[in-house]
């Protein structure tokens, strides 16, 4: 074999070889980002907890269902639109089944059954119980479980944002 054919095959070996590692750590590292901005997003959203329910409030005085997704994903530098029913447009539909922590969750709360009037975002998922936290009418910003009788009912549609 010829001397130069020989340290070509090894350059480029060694090339092909840095190229996929770098690939592969900057997948791993987009992940951690991205485990980072979920977390970020669902720490803030929890830091509104017991905050009571106010419609088209946008503080901690009192804070409406779509406010609250603003503000934990502005947390992160993602400016979602003010209504849930924009909100709802924005992002990757995400069956049920496989919703993630830090997942949008739209519901039809009114009279119309399919028209978004209420969002949340999934803080857990563990076996038969995803919980979600928004602000409810009742209960201010709170979780509950969207497999409950009544949240599974008025469940319409679920978005990833990232």
């Amino acid at each position: 074999m010829n001397v130069g054919v020989g340290k070509s095959l090894n350059s480029s070996f060694f090339s092909l070889l840095i190229i996929i590692l770098v690939l592969f750590s900057s997948c791993s590292s987009s992940r951690k980002i991205r485990t980072q901005n979920i977390n970020q997003v669902v720490q803030t959203a929890k830091s509104f907890h017991g905050t009571p329910y106010r419609y088209g409030g946008t503080t901690r005085s009192g804070i409406d269902c779509s406010a609250l997704l603003y503000h934990s994903f502005k947390s992160v530098g993602v400016t979602l639109p003010r209504t849930s029913a924009e909100q709802s447009k924005i992002g990757k539909s995400v069956s049920m089944n496989n919703l993630e922590k830090g997942d949008v969750v739209f519901f039809a709360t009114g009279k119309k059954r399919r028209k978004v009037s209420h969002a949340g975002i999934v803080t857990s998922k563990k076996r038969g119980n995803i919980q979600f936290i928004h602000s409810s009418t009742s209960l201010g910003v709170t979780e509950d479980n969207i497999y409950s009788k009544y949240w599974l009912k008025k469940f319409v549609r679920a978005r990833r944002i990232f």
